[in-house]
């Protein structure tokens, strides 16, 4: 077993699981903001919504790192990129894990 790939898998669930935790931070912030603007919106949650389906993207991919690490690479990078463009403090701690994760995986493709 390639230990590269092995590296991937666990680096892309614990960046999706970090994820998951800055979507629901951004997600409650949204709600706060929300309750307390004049027209009851955020575009927070919205923000928070696309962290959830990067961070999604990210642990599907940290799950295909040992079988597709080509498409899983391509996938935790796409997390990482996305999740930081739509939450960014937020996705501080997934960020540079879901990177070197998909770095990772990209990099163990190759024999």
């Amino acid at each position: 077993m390639n230990v590269t790939r092995v590296a991937s898998l666990i680096l892309g669930l614990i960046g999706g699981i970090a994820g998951f935790g800055g979507a629901v931070f951004a997600l409650f912030v949204g709600g706060i903001d929300a309750a307390f603007s004049v027209s009851g919106t955020s575009s927070i949650v919205g923000l928070g919504i696309a962290a959830i389906f990067f961070s999604l993207l990210g642990l599907v991919g940290g799950a295909l790192a040992l079988n597709k690490p080509k498409i899983a690479g391509i996938m935790m990078l796409i997390a990482a990129i996305g999740g930081l463009i739509s939450i960014s403090w937020g996705y501080v701690v997934a960020f540079p894990v879901l990177l070197v994760g998909g770095i990772l995986a990209l990099v163990s493709q190759k024999k």
